[in-house]
């Protein structure tokens, strides 16, 4: 399904291919050979989503663009199933595993692995080569690695990344209602979205 919102429109290579029951919704530029499968979501909000070449994004995986951070995915990238890659950059060559996230202003460095519900957190970069093991928490430029155990060692460092104001725009003591407004104005201008014959 392809659909225009905000005035942009998704650019399709002939050589790629996009499931039919696969989204792909505003500025969207796919690369050549990309391969879109079923279920997956690739959503430019108000900012761009650009895939390189030969990249597969894997069943009901969701790409989010935003203004200060598009979603940049390199060459020859995986996303697995059920991953969220949400305003990052991804360089050439990185496995991204099945359930893994990677949030607004983080960057996984060329050939990294992301493993299975591993998580590379705001404005954290993990390094060239670097693995992040299965439901690890990376964090930092250069990202430390924390295993789940360390919650308080990476609440330590992660409250200094600013994740309310990287995410929302908003400081972290921002109530729940006026941020879940703000939230609802935001994603109201999909109302004016419209869907494009292929």
């Amino acid at each position: 399904m392809l659909i225009e919102h905000r005035g942009q429109r998704p650019v399709v290579p002939e050589s790629a291919y996009v499931a039919p029951s696969a989204v792909l919704c505003g500025a969207v530029v796919l690369g050549e050979r990309a391969r879109i499968l079923h279920g997956a979501v690739l959503t430019a909000e108000d900012g761009e989503v650009r895939t390189g070449s030969d990249v597969v994004v894997m069943e009901n995986a969701l790409v989010r663009g935003r203004a200060a951070h598009p979603a940049t995915l390199g060459d020859a990238v995986l996303v697995g199933p059920h991953a969220h890659v949400n305003g990052a950059v991804i360089e050439d060559e990185v496995f991204v595993a099945t359930g893994a996230s990677l949030f607004p202003g983080s960057v996984a460095g060329a050939g990294a692995e992301l493993r299975i519900n591993s998580v590379l957190h705001v404005n954290s970069r993990l390094e060239p080569g670097a693995v992040l093991p299965i439901g690890w928490i990376a964090a930092g430029n250069p990202a430390e690695l924390f295993s789940p155990d360390r919650h308080d060692e990476l609440w330590e460092l992660q409250r200094t990344l600013d994740f309310p104001g990287t995410v929302y725009g908003t400081p972290r003591d921002t109530p729940m209602r006026e941020l879940m407004l703000r939230q609802a104005r935001f994603y109201g201008s999909h109302q004016d979205d419209r869907l494009l014959d292929e």
